[in-house]
């Protein structure tokens, strides 16, 4: 395995609540599996992939969890432009 540098952007995972842990009035397929943290922030010390980490959080939070992600990126989005709502707030200058 490659070492991962200190000062290096990741992301960890840490489990906040086991299967057995979560509360009985969810829904069964969200209740069967764990309740899980994703947070980015910069490796405290070099470290592995999937080796337990600490990370200090832009806001200075420092946090530990599992090594996941190097360079972590965004993926989500809000979605297709709506044509409709381009011209909102503008209708006063037509």
């Amino acid at each position: 395995m490659s070492k991962i540098i200190k000062g290096t952007w990741v992301e960890i995972e840490q489990i906040v609540l086991k299967p057995e842990e979560r509360a009985a009035n969810l829904p069964e397929e969200t209740r069967k599996v764990p309740y899980v943290l994703r947070v980015s922030g910069f490796l405290v010390e070099d470290a592995e992939m999937d080796t337990e980490v600490h990370i200090k959080t832009i806001i200075g939070r420092e946090l530990s969890g599992t090594l996941k992600v190097v360079n972590p990126s965004y993926t989500h989005s809000f979605g297709n432009t709506v044509p409709e709502l381009l011209t909102i707030g503008t209708e006063a200058e037509q």
